[in-house]
């Protein structure tokens, strides 16, 4: 059983105002079920709410009062307040041709009034409403109309001021980002190892588990910015974090340190055979040639490993270790790996 409500010639773009507001927070904010509270005293009601309606359903963005359940837009009462833009009173829904066989209204709770206020965006437009509703028929005063109107008001600018808080975030995270990422591999670079590394690292010892630490150095790259220039170089830099992007998983974490240089840090590997694993696949990548504006040029691996706690329980130490299997690697010849205690 539902109603008829006629759509609004601006039902896309309201659509896409309320998708937002939906990215924002998709369930009851604790400030919108506090207003909720202050208008069904003010009101004397024992249901106030504050509802966003979306393509399919009425959804609760706060409420106080009686406890009520999410519903199909085709039975809210609140759709009516949204396409209409405006205010909508039915001092008895028993009385009403099409809302008085309502479930709510012919079942539990009984209601038999409400009234609704719209909510809406910066650039108006109706995405929800502020409603009130009772158990038994009445009407609503000049004052208490208007003080409906002001309870909507206030709770549009709280829904504004979550999207908006959504967004700075959103930016935060981004400059964030763009602060710890290597623009020309687009690694994470240095100030991720304070960051993010040292965080991961820490979780994954306090829950019982290791973490791998791997440093990469291409053998050979000095002379191909010395012969080719760095733009060739940089051609080989991209190509380069390619290959160890084909050779990671998702979940591992790629820097670069600087130059030539590269750390991988492996969450959780099994044990260090597992670490000497992606090791061998990064050397086995990097003994194919590199193309670069028309030339074929050689850059080989060299990595050093670890594994801690085994080598350390900190980033510091354990990279002290990695960088000493890292020297030990090239020592003995280059283009392979070594990684600590195995």
């Amino acid at each position: 059983m539902g109603q008829v409500v006629r759509l609004p010639a601006n039902e896309a773009e309201r659509l896409l105002a309320v998708r937002a507001l939906n990215a924002a927070s998709r369930s009851p904010t604790p400030e919108l079920a506090a207003l909720a509270e202050l208008a069904r005293g003010v009101f004397g009601t024992p249901f106030a709410a504050i509802n966003i309606i979306d393509e399919d359903w009425q959804r609760i963005a706060g409420q106080a009062g009686m406890q009520l359940a999410e519903c199909s837009r085709d039975l809210s009462i609140c759709t009516r307040v949204v396409y209409a833009n405006d205010l909508v009173i039915v001092p008895d829904l028993q009385r009403h041709p099409e809302l008085s066989r309502m479930p709510y209204v012919e079942g539990h709770p009984h209601f038999r009034f409400y009234a609704g206020a719209p909510i809406e965006t910066d650039d108006s437009l109706a995405v929800g409403a502020f409603c009130i509703l009772d158990t038994r028929p009445r009407d609503l005063s000049e004052v208490e109309i208007d003080s409906l109107r002001r309870f909507a008001l206030v709770a549009s600018a709280l829904l504004r001021l979550q999207k908006a808080n959504m967004i700075m975030g959103l930016a935060e995270t981004s400059l964030r980002a763009a602060a710890m990422t290597d623009p020309l591999t687009g690694f994470y670079n240095r100030s991720a190892l304070a960051a993010l590394v040292d965080g991961e690292l820490d979780r994954s010892l306090a829950a019982g588990q290791t973490f791998g630490a791997l440093y990469l150095d291409m053998d050979g790259f000095k002379g191909i910015n010395d012969r080719l220039g760095h733009h060739a170089g940089d051609e080989v830099l991209r190509e380069a974090a390619n290959r160890i992007r084909a050779v990671v998983r998702a979940g591992d974490i790629a820097v670069r340190m600087g130059g030539d240089e590269f750390a991988l840090f492996v969450p959780n590997p099994p044990n260090a055979a597992a670490l000497s694993s992606v090791a061998d696949r990064l050397v086995a990548a990097f003994r194919q040639p590199f193309e670069v504006e028309g030339q074929t040029v050689s850059a080989r691996l060299s990595i050093g490993g670890a594994l801690a706690p085994q080598a350390g329980t900190n980033r510091i130490d354990l990279l002290k270790v990695v960088d000493t299997a890292l020297y030990q690697a090239k020592a003995a010849g280059r283009d392979r790996y070594l990684i600590a205690g195995i």
